[in-house]
């Protein structure tokens, strides 16, 4: 029984996982006429959409599509207004995560994961029925704050249930997984259900299915019935484990290896566009065939952390190597067949990157500090909000400064240059437990009646 509860509360935090990626990337086919509809008084394909009517079915994959659908006259207020509200969710994301991770180390993993569903539930809706630019900000900020609860508190509850190697590394690599495909899936979703149905209708499935998910981890783990927290002792404070060498090595290389990805989103379709004469549907599916060698990064290094566990810092390093060559191969591509390349290797190094050292925070604090994961998967958590709350903003910045080219070059040197860093990991595998409160309890035999009744109470 124990054993297929954990099995189904992977499922809820993969489902989690999931919407809040889905809803992260929907609005990509949608935002354009949305912003157009509000401007032109209601009407999606007025004279402020781009010739040729409205395309938002057309499949679009990702971020960067928004900057080309706009007039030049009249772009560049609303590049920035995009770029704010994308980056909007990242930037309250970073604010909380350190509040976040606090409260779940003290409170347990089940209330905040619930919690946050309830906030996503509630950012769904008001993205269903926004009618103003305010709202749909509102909306993408309130998102940011239960993806801060929703998903370290559903990472640190995979760590926590699945304490033991390789199956740590497996469940945490499906997670990945389940991050992955929203991103890529929720674009085509997004768009031909806004076309055929109309603007509220995705929004209301995430919607529905955030209940739902929402409802079974009541069922699975009500809150507010489990006592086990009663038992356990207070995890390390945040700022301690962010002194830590060891994690922030580990939190440095998350952040370095998610810059290309989230700096070239923005960008990439604008430079396509400008370099290579790229379509519409070209631009729209750079990004999908990216899901395949994702997934194939996460099956692989799982398969190699179960063989070798000692090399995981190694798997990182090839990842952060991987992404490095690739982002700097970008500039080069000549048409849409070789832009693709590069992509799927960024994606396949940050799928090598995540899926190993993902685990390693959580061995660094069972034999550094005290085994709670709230405090370690909000540090990783900030990790990425910072690469993806400078990406809209900054990127389109350094472009214009800078050059396209240059860009490329300087995060993929950025990335190879940190690989070597990784060492500092690698003799990570090496290290004892701690002798803290709750590997004392668990090691120890009782001494005493006392002892011998209180082991039993936390047996029990």
């Amino acid at each position: 029984e124990a054993r297929r509860q954990r099995r189904l509360l992977l499922v809820v935090v993969c489902v989690a996982l999931l919407l809040d990626n889905m809803l992260y990337m929907v609005i990509v086919p949608i935002i354009p006429d949305y912003i157009a509809a509000m401007r032109g008084g209601g009407n999606a394909a007025g004279p402020s959409a781009p010739a040729g009517g409205n395309e938002s079915g057309s499949g679009g994959g990702n971020r960067s599509l928004l900057p080309a659908r706009y007039p030049p006259a009249t772009g560049g207020n609303e590049d920035v207004q995009i770029g704010v509200l994308f980056a909007s969710k990242a930037m309250l994301q970073l604010l909380v995560n350190p509040l976040s991770g606090t409260l779940i180390d003290r409170v347990g993993y089940e209330a905040p994961l619930l919690a946050g569903l309830a906030v996503m539930f509630l950012s769904t809706a008001t993205f269903a029925f926004a009618e103003n630019y305010a709202t749909l900000f509102a909306a993408r900020s309130l998102q940011g704050l239960g993806s801060a609860f929703a998903d370290t508190a559903g990472i640190a509850l995979i760590a926590d249930r699945y304490a033991e190697e390789p199956e740590r590394s497996r469940a945490l690599g499906t997670a990945l997984a389940c991050i992955s495909f929203g991103s890529l899936a929720a674009p085509p979703f997004g768009g031909v259900l806004y076309e055929f149905a109309g603007k509220r209708v995705p929004f209301l499935v995430l919607a529905c299915v955030c209940l739902l998910d929402g409802l079974l981890l009541l069922a699975l783990a009500p809150p507010c019935a489990t006592g086990a927290r009663a038992n356990m002792p207070i995890g390390t404070p945040i700022h301690r484990l962010m002194i830590d060498p060891y994690i922030a090595v580990v939190a440095g290389a998350l952040a370095t290896c998610n810059i290309p990805l989230a700096f070239l989103e923005p960008t990439i379709a604008n430079w396509m566009k400008e370099s290579m004469g790229a379509s519409e549907w070209e631009v729209g599916l750079t990004w999908l065939p990216a899901f395949f060698p994702h997934v194939l990064g996460v099956y692989v290094t799982v398969r190699l952390a179960a063989a070798y566990p000692h090399l995981q810092w190694f798997y990182g390093a090839l990842g952060m190597a991987i992404i490095g060559a690739s982002s700097c191969l970008v500039p080069a591509c000549k048409n849409f067949g070789q832009v693709i390349v590069p992509l799927c290797g960024i994606c396949f190094g940050i799928a090598l990157v995540d899926t190993a050292l993902l685990p390693t925070l959580a061995f660094l604090v069972d034999v550094r500090h005290v085994s709670v994961y709230g405090s370690v998967y909000a540090i990783a958590d900030i990790s990425y909000s910072v690469a993806y709350a400078l990406g809209p903003i900054v990127a389109g910045q350094i472009v214009h400064t800078m050059g396209f080219a240059q860009l490329n070059l300087g995060m993929g040197l950025a990335n190879v240059l940190y690989a070597p860093v990784l060492l500092f990991l690698k003799n990570v595998c090496q290290m004892k437990p701690s002798h803290s409160e709750r590997n004392i309890l668990l090691e120890e035999g009782p001494k005493g009646l006392y002892d011998t009744i209180k082991m039993e109470e936390r047996k029990g």
